[in-house]
């Protein structure tokens, strides 16, 4: 018996994506520590600010004075910044700017002793190293816990609803990065998984 496949040109088939969770809680943890450690560092330099520009009560002798605004001018970003050559990013210090340097050169020097893992700086290693020991320092309300303060911050949305990530094309929203790039292959036609079997 033969089988006959008929395809037909009027016929709309519409696809329905849904990202499926294989990239789990612990990788999608690691792809939000870049953001987190950035955020960190930009409090990092709050504090400073805040720390150093903030005192009341002392006199200051010309020179003190003198030292005291150019470094106002250097925390609020008056003076000249550091420029990624790769890709014009601009840093106010330097170390930032040499951390940033190795997603160029790929150069990862902290390593995961129990997994090989490399990281770029010190401090997503510190929080990848959560894995293995299954600590969860960041809770929701709800009860449910993260090794990430990026994850947890991202779990609240279904508590929130918000829907940060808009298509251009069509406005619909979403929740997850990840979901709208997946959406936005609707638009696009692309299609980048095909079927083994046929």
């Amino acid at each position: 018996m033969e089988f006959i496949k008929e395809e037909s040109e009027d016929m709309k088939i519409e696809e329905t994506f849904r990202v499926k969770h294989e990239d789990t809680e612990i990788q999608t943890d690691l792809m939000l520590l870049k953001k987190e450690s950035q955020e960190l560092n930009e409090m990092e330099d709050k504090v400073q600010y805040e720390k150093h520009h903030f005192k009341t009560g002392e006199s200051f002798s010309s020179s003190q004075t003198k030292k005291t605004t150019r470094k106002r001018k250097q925390k609020t970003g008056t003076r000249n910044h550091l420029t990624c050559q790769h890709c014009g990013k601009k840093f106010t210090k330097k170390g930032n700017l040499e951390i940033h340097m190795r997603t160029h050169t790929g150069e990862k020097p902290y390593t995961c002793q129990q997994c090989g893992n490399g990281f770029a700086n010190k401090k997503n290693l510190e929080v990848h190293m959560r894995i293995h020991t299954g600590e969860k320092p960041c809770t929701c309300q709800c009860g449910k816990s993260f090794i990430a303060k990026a994850t947890l911050k991202r779990h609240m949305r279904i508590h929130t609803g918000e829907k940060p990530y808009t298509c251009p094309q069509c406005g619909r929203s979403f929740t997850h990065k990840q979901t709208l790039n997946v959406h936005i292959r609707i638009h696009t036609g692309e299609k980048p998984f095909t079927c083994q079997q046929c």
